[in-house]
């Protein structure tokens, strides 16, 4: 069975280029959100394997978010994603439940063996 996953990202191309790279190579992409409050919600409402998501969103950003998530489910395996020279950020993200983080711009390699990592964890 393939695996769940939910996408968060404010940029609508950014989710598309996510969406595309984990189809081809045989993940399932559930859902989408475009700020934290809205990958909250998906995440109650569609409990995936996995959620991508963006440190920076309108509403509530990313970090908010996986405190959040991780309040629902201890075991959420969430992968953040951000732009270069967010690395302070990122370690944040991490302390707050984060698994992992990919950088923007992605690339399908790197994208597919963090999920594959924190999937197999």
């Amino acid at each position: 069975m393939s695996k769940r996953i939910l996408l968060v990202d404010d940029a609508a191309f950014m989710r598309a280029m996510l969406k595309d790279i984990l189809s081809k190579n045989g993940f399932d992409v559930v859902g989408e959100g475009e700020d934290g409050i809205k990958g909250i919600e998906k995440y109650k409402e569609l409990r995936p394997d996995l959620v991508i998501m963006d440190i920076t969103m309108p509403n509530m950003d990313g970090i908010t978010a996986v405190k959040e998530i991780k309040k629902l489910d201890k075991a959420a395996n969430i992968i953040m994603c951000s732009a270069m020279g967010q690395q302070a950020m990122v370690l944040e993200s991490i302390k707050s439940g984060a698994k992992d983080f990919i950088v923007k711009p992605f690339k399908p390699d790197v994208v597919i063996s963090a999920v594959t990592k924190v999937l197999d964890n």
